[in-house]
């Protein structure tokens, strides 16, 4: 079964099918294997509408609206322009400004599609025009927009924890060390590359204009107080935090900035809707896939296999995460995870592993594979936005994707990356 399964999914990606529809007649031809007809596909509504139901998946059409209400309107523009004013004048200050800032809107937004957008629109041309190559301007946006899947609040994380039932108060807290690894690391890698290139440097700003910047983005710096500070103050649940970040967004953007008008709210709120629907969608249709794969013990029999029950937890990590890597460079990041962690779900419980540190590994694992070729879903991101053809983007990826997986393996053989804020936190 699972062999035709994969047959059918895998030739409707061919003949060009979005993902959601073999996600979904995979599900339909599971069933039909499983009962011999056609006759319980109400079970299979059912377990769709079950995947759906968890009160905690409102938190992503939450943050999907927060960040396009951001991305329109001036928030994201005053986050950036505080950022280059303190930074923007060292070697490589505009590479590490464009780095610092996908980050911090990362903070605000929980999506890497909506920060290439929001920092590469403006930061791009700028990089150009200071004489940066544009394969390396364009690989560093896709690669450290990818850091917005780890640091809270990450769509991805949500996700995860509604399919492993693992607490995404935590998920969020360990995503910050790893996030932050990765800023100082591509930091470094952009200032050995200006130095090298010879990029000048860009002027730098007095602590006059700094303190101004700094005053214009206090209103928009006020996002990732709410996600992290209501969280882990106990004032908010990270749904709670996600509803209070689309109110915060509304009163700066229609209030206080003035940016908004209310034909925008309307476009923005369609825009949401329909990428809302894709995502719930494929989560419905997961749920659904899961309990087939489930059901007709296709785990087992792959995991069996590769004698995965013989192996310890680092290496055990290590087959998750090439997995996910390899996963993500074709498919969509929350289809993946939603077909692959209830396949390995048995196998970490068995070994003991923490299923925070998990999380954190497979986020970062599907961050790494939606910037890398062949499919990588922020590649076509970065292609539309951007208007230049698929080899020109991917050309300077490499440099990134090596500290990508470097810091992936320093979270297998050193956990506390990952684990010491939630332990602190938590503990």
């Amino acid at each position: 079964m699972a062999l035709k399964i994969s047959t059918i999914m895998i030739a409707l990606l061919l003949i060009g099918f979005p993902m959601m529809i073999p996600l979904l007649l995979g599900a339909m031809y599971g069933f039909y294997e499983l009962f011999g007809g056609f006759s319980k596909m109400d079970f299979m509504v059912q377990q769709m509408l079950a995947g759906i139901r968890p009160a905690s998946l409102i938190a992503v059409p939450m943050f999907i609206l927060a960040a396009d209400i951001m991305t329109r309107g001036e928030s994201a523009g005053r986050l950036i322009d505080m950022v280059m004013k303190f930074i923007g004048h060292i070697k490589g200050g505009l590479a590490v400004s464009t780095a610092t800032a996908c980050t911090l809107f990362g903070a605000v937004s929980g999506s890497t599609q909506a920060t290439v957008v929001a920092v590469g629109s403006p930061l791009r041309p700028r990089m150009l025009k200071a004489g940066y190559k544009d394969s390396f301007v364009l690989a560093l946006i896709i690669n450290a927009s990818d850091i917005a899947f780890l640091i809270p609040p990450s769509i991805g994380m949500i996700i995860y924890g509604v399919i492993s039932s693992t607490s995404i108060s935590e998920l969020f807290i360990a995503g910050v060390g790893p996030g932050l690894l990765l800023l100082v690391l591509f930091s470094a890698y952009s200032i050995v590359y200006a130095t090298i290139k010879g990029v000048p440097t860009e002027p730098k700003a007095s602590w006059g204009e700094r303190l101004e910047a700094v005053r214009l983005a206090i209103w928009p710096l006020g996002f990732p107080v709410i996600i992290v500070g209501g969280i882990y103050g106990g004032i908010f649940s990270p749904t709670e935090a996600a509803a209070a970040c689309v109110l915060y967004a509304l009163i700066l953007e229609f209030i206080v900035f003035r940016s908004l008008s209310l034909v925008d709210i309307y476009k923005i709120a369609k825009s949401t809707g329909l990428i809302t629907a894709v995502v719930f969608i494929l989560v419905g249709a997961g749920a659904a896939f899961s309990w087939v794969i489930s059901f007709g013990q296709i785990p087992q029999q792959i995991l069996g296999s590769i004698g995965i029950d013989e192996m310890g937890p680092k290496m055990v990590l290590a087959v998750i995460s090439v997995s996910f890597f390899v996963g993500c460079m074709f498919v969509d990041p929350i289809v993946v995870i939603l077909v692959l962690v209830p396949i390995f779900a048995p196998v970490v419980d068995s070994v003991g592993l923490d299923p925070v540190l998990v999380g954190t590994i497979v986020t970062l694992q599907v961050a790494i594979g939606s910037a890398t070729p062949p499919f990588g879903c922020d590649i076509f991101t970065a292609i539309a936005i951007f208007k230049r053809p698929y080899v020109d983007v991917v050309r300077g990826i490499a440099p990134f994707t090596l500290i990508l997986v470097g810091v992936s393996a320093a979270l297998i053989f050193f956990p506390q990356i990952a684990l010491f804020l939630r332990d602190l936190a938590f503990r």
